[in-house]
């Protein structure tokens, strides 16, 4: 481990967190699902910030017209376009983050592309309590038309218009490299890596 930040707390102590690894994969799931604003909007369009809506949590993807699904993905967002952005976290620790969690992203987007309908994410959103609230806050106009915004997440869809996003604690070199080459080739697809770090004291 390497690196460090400092606290100030309230009685003017400071404390030095540490860079540590997370105890698992879930913990660091459950933290992006609470704090969507921790896949840096900012970063991904300076010049309009993305902001984000949590569809699900474990979300199925079918492979074909009659499947109730195949895989679970960690997590779906939309952005205030519309645009399906699908989440895998991974652990530094977990040796599958160099390749293999790259066939299970292109896996996730090839099929729900082709089988989600945008009926089931409705509902799948739909079943939070305060959704149309969500929603609201999500594109920042309460006269906004609502079945507009889903029309436009079905129309990306079907357009491929989706973004895939790797978290995890460390991004290693060798998937930022095929991140990097798979966004040079994948338009209207945008493939990122975003590292989300933690410390403790």
């Amino acid at each position: 481990m390497s690196g460090g930040i400092y606290l100030i707390q309230d009685n003017c102590q400071l404390v030095e967190m540490k860079e540590e690894p997370y105890e698992s994969e879930d913990g660091l799931q459950k933290l992006l699902s609470d704090y969507p604003s921790l896949l840096a909007g900012e970063q991904i369009d300076s010049a309009a910030p993305r902001r984000w809506l949590l569809i699900s949590r474990e979300i199925a993807i079918p492979d074909s017209e009659n499947s109730a699904g195949r895989w679970a993905l960690d997590h779906l967002f939309l952005d205030q376009d519309g645009i399906p952005t699908i989440v895998e976290v991974k652990r530094s620790t977990d040796t599958r983050i160099r390749r293999e969690v790259v066939g299970q992203m292109l896996d996730y987007a090839a099929n729900a592309v082709v089988y989600w309908s945008i009926e089931k994410i409705c509902a799948q959103f739909e079943a939070n309590s305060n959704a149309e609230q969500l929603l609201m806050d999500l594109i920042g106009n309460e006269e906004a038309d609502l079945e507009k915004f889903w029309q436009q997440v079905k129309t990306n869809l079907q357009l491929g218009k989706v973004r895939l996003v790797f978290v995890a604690d460390k991004i290693p070199a060798e998937l930022q490299r095929i991140v990097e080459f798979l966004n040079r080739q994948m338009s209207p697809a945008h493939v990122l890596a975003v590292e989300i770090k933690q410390y403790v004291g």
